[in-house]
């Protein structure tokens, strides 16, 4: 008889077909086996863990037993050895060097360049409006967030850069060819590096920061080609987590009206006297809640893998070393155990109350741990500004015949992109009729 400290989780007999959406199979095994079960998938020994008592000891408890899994390697081949992928002492001496371009001031500095950003694209939208036609809100909100990492990351060498990276937002697969196009990627970063460095040019933009970055225990710069695989991170990460969950952000307020009613009034008694500043953010509180709500909906990192460096005891179970450990947002922040109506769009559920009640790690969107996303609070603001801004005077009507369908792939997409008729608040204007999504 196997002891109890060398319990082994049921699971699936047959092992995951890779024809098959990776998302659905978990989801339908998690209904099948709970909040912890094995699984063989993509040829390696699996534990999906799906219960924030899991997740807190992978990621915080015993983080340095555990190494990144399976997907990182996806991610690696794109990216390089960047802070996503990097491990050990290389990954801490990478994030120590890295850290101070998100301090509170540098995030600060560029909080008048999301508010015009913001601006530009409501006038786009407004004009949209006063004809009556649709706008494509993935690729323009894909097109502003990235537009704005380019700024922030190359300053003035950024109309330069803008037409290369491009095809980030108007091509929306991620496969073979987008990687060639990002090695060509890193030629160009080089050259900008290489001109800056001949006029002895260190701007205040994240590249300038990165160059004048030190290690602290030798005094090293960092070496170019780690500083691209940075960069490119920076570029990649910075960009599609937002633009998804801001795509999610105006579909589910365009499903659900009582929300949106909600977060209109709060805009409306709170931006009276004007767009508020940076430090003012706090007080909209409801629209902090809707965020919150997406994020936990549609976590843009859906999936998160680690291997076990050593054996290791996972609650009641035995885990052996080798073995990889699914950890999905997706999934523990819509175990009906942790949530009331799960799959439903219930943005009062972050009201403080209720949260203060809720277990810890119910909510990982950007990881936990010493590894926790090390642009949370970046996102968060722009995100915020973003739906202050354009909420506060515009209402988007989803123009799907049909409910929006996932796409599964490292970040969780649309299927499609999310087409929307901007309506001007204030007015009766109503989308054309045959258009409207169906109830």
């Amino acid at each position: 008889m196997t002891s109890n400290l060398k319990r082994i989780p049921n699971g699936p007999a047959e092992k995951y077909d890779p024809s098959v959406d990776l998302l659905e199979w978990l989801s339908h095994n998690f209904s099948r086996y709970g909040d912890m079960y094995r699984a063989s998938i993509y040829g390696a020994d699996v534990y999906v863990a799906s219960h924030p008592r899991y997740a807190d000891h992978v990621l915080r408890v015993n983080w340095q037993n555990y190494r990144k899994g399976q997907s990182n390697r996806r991610v690696g081949f794109l990216l390089g050895n960047g802070l996503m992928v990097s491990e050990g002492e290389f990954w801490k001496t990478q994030r120590q060097m890295i850290q101070p371009v998100f301090h509170e001031t540098a995030v600060a500095a560029l909080f008048r360049a999301m508010q015009a950003a913001n601006i530009a694209l409501l006038h786009q939208w407004e004009q949209t409006a006063q004809k009556a036609a649709s706008v494509n809100l993935t690729k323009d909100i894909s097109r502003m967030v990235l537009d704005l990492v380019l700024l922030w990351i190359f300053g003035e060498d950024c109309d330069r850069m803008e037409p290369h990276f491009r095809v980030l937002s108007e091509e929306p697969a991620r496969n073979l060819q987008l990687v060639q196009t990002f090695k060509s990627f890193r030629g160009l970063v080089l050259e900008v590096i290489a001109q800056r460095r001949s006029r002895n040019r260190f701007a205040e933009d994240i590249l300038g920061m990165l160059l004048g970055a030190r290690d602290r225990q030798t005094g090293r710069a960092m070496p170019d080609g780690q500083l691209v695989s940075e960069i490119l991170t920076l570029i990649v990460a910075g960009h599609e987590t937002t633009a998804s969950t801001l795509n999610w952000t105006w579909y589910l307020l365009s499903q659900n009206p009582a929300a949106e009613e909600k977060l209109t009034a709060e805009l409306a008694a709170l931006t009276a006297e004007g767009f508020p500043g940076i430090g003012d953010l706090h007080k909209f509180v409801h629209t902090g809640h809707v965020l919150e709500e997406v994020l936990r909906l549609y976590p843009a990192g859906w999936l998160m893998t680690r291997r076990a460096l050593n054996d290791d005891q996972l609650g009641d179970y035995f885990l052996p070393a080798g073995a990889e450990v699914y950890i999905s947002p997706y999934l523990i922040q819509r175990n009906p155990a942790l949530w009331d109506r799960p799959d439903s769009f219930d943005p009062d559920r972050f009201d403080s109350a209720l949260v203060r009640e809720r277990c810890p790690l119910s909510m990982l969107p950007f990881s936990a741990g010493p590894r926790k996303c090390i642009g949370e609070s970046f996102a968060r603001i722009e995100m915020q500004v973003h739906l202050i801004m354009v909420a506060a005077n515009l209402h988007l009507q989803y123009a799907g015949a049909n409910p929006m369908e996932l796409d599964v792939g490292v970040n969780l997409r649309g299927k499609s992109d999310f087409i929307m008729f901007p309506v001007i608040r204030g007015t009766n204007r109503s989308q054309p009729s045959g258009d409207r999504p169906a109830a």
